[in-house]
């Protein structure tokens, strides 16, 4: 019998959440982000159920738009960071991957480039985050450029990216918007600004392209609760079992270096996960888990392979029952909470080790 660690996929879950999406921006196309494995839910499996759902996807780099192909999705694939070499444009032309382009060197290696296709292009503004996009009083000149290079395929998509639309009363993002505006004012072009808190609270950011990413996988970007991100269905629910259980007396300790002492007569749940398991091993003592539906706290440091819990107030604990780490019930930004991190470093961080269980609903 295998170890009972599973990272559940919920594919419905996935579908409710482009569907809420589109119904946030019912006039934008969908562009949806796997990226980084899909943000750790594995990307042949979600690109597969997204293909033909929604109108384009976006990848971080080329090795993950051509895994992608490989296993056969036909979906338009944006490269989010472009090309890092002049070569790789070939292969984006052949595969029909669109590329963006943010920088000077990656404009002139698409004009001197030799391909067997031209292919599509969007041009990133650097609006304020200042990370990456070409400055806002070079875009008209790079459109041109791009516009009138026979490598380009049709007219250029403009976009951004927001830094702070996490945070509804962000001036940066109202900042953003403004400069955005300006720079595509007399541009013949489509849009593309709202990644997912875009999409979720900002309706004037959604232009032609939305591009949810973390959103599609039923979990909130938003620092505060927001009313459009209740609605959003989690697809990644990490699971294990307990495997041991025990009575602790009032003034031992359990686990690594006795980080947690029991404070009364205590029932302590093993569970087989770990860091090993993408399971954080900063997790403090209190962080929650689900042990048959309820909480119980985690009591003991972290170890790779296995937790410890403390079931005292969780009646009728055995061996084999399930226990829930995050997902359906315990959305995984509480559990980042916790270790002082977000979400997506704990999906994106979950190793193969975790095999993915495709369910349905």
């Amino acid at each position: 019998m295998a170890r009972p660690n599973q990272a559940r996929l919920d594919l419905a879950a996935l579908r409710h959440n482009v569907g809420v999406a589109r119904a946030l921006a019912p006039q934008s196309k969908v562009m949806a982000v796997v990226k980084a494995n899909a943000y750790g839910h594995g990307a042949v499996t979600i690109a597969t159920e997204l293909d033909g759902l929604v109108d384009a996807l976006a990848v971080a780099c080329i090795e993950e738009a051509v895994e992608l192909r490989d296993a056969g999705v036909s979906a338009p694939i944006l490269l989010l960071e472009g090309v890092f070499e002049a070569r790789e444009l070939a292969t984006a032309a052949q595969l029909g991957f669109w590329v963006s382009i943010d920088n000077e060197w990656q404009l002139q290696w698409l004009e001197d480039a030799i391909v067997p296709e031209p292919v599509h292009c969007w041009l990133k503004v650097d609006t304020g985050m200042h990370r990456l996009g070409v400055a806002a009083n070079r875009t008209e000149e790079f459109f041109r450029r791009i516009e009138s290079n026979a490598n380009s395929s049709g007219e250029p998509v403009i976009y951004t990216h927001f830094a702070s639309a996490d945070d509804v009363a962000s001036e940066q993002t109202r900042q953003q918007l403004q400069v955005f505006d300006a720079v595509c004012a007399n541009l013949p072009a489509q849009r593309s600004a709202a990644n997912s808190p875009g999409v979720l609270a900002w309706p004037e950011a959604h232009y032609d392209w939305i591009r949810p990413g973390y959103m599609l996988y039923g979990n909130s970007p938003m620092a505060a609760p927001h009313p459009n991100a209740q609605a959003l269905q989690p697809v990644m629910t990490l699971t294990s079992a307990v495997i041991s259980l025990r009575d602790v007396p009032t003034g031992e300790a359990v686990g690594y270096a006795a980080s947690w002492t029991a404070s009364r007569p205590s029932r302590i749940a093993t569970v087989t996960i770990g860091y090993g398991d993408g399971y954080p091993r900063l997790a403090p003592n209190g962080t929650p888990v689900l042990v048959n539906g309820q909480r119980a706290p985690l009591a003991g440091r972290v170890s790779m392979d296995m937790i410890t819990v403390d079931v005292t107030d969780v009646p009728g604990v055995r061996v084999g029952d399930t226990v829930v780490l995050w997902g359906d019930g315990l959305p995984v930004a509480e559990v980042a909470g916790h270790v002082g991190t977000i979400g997506y470093e704990l999906t994106t961080r979950m190793p193969a080790r975790t095999p993915r269980i495709i369910i349905e609903r």
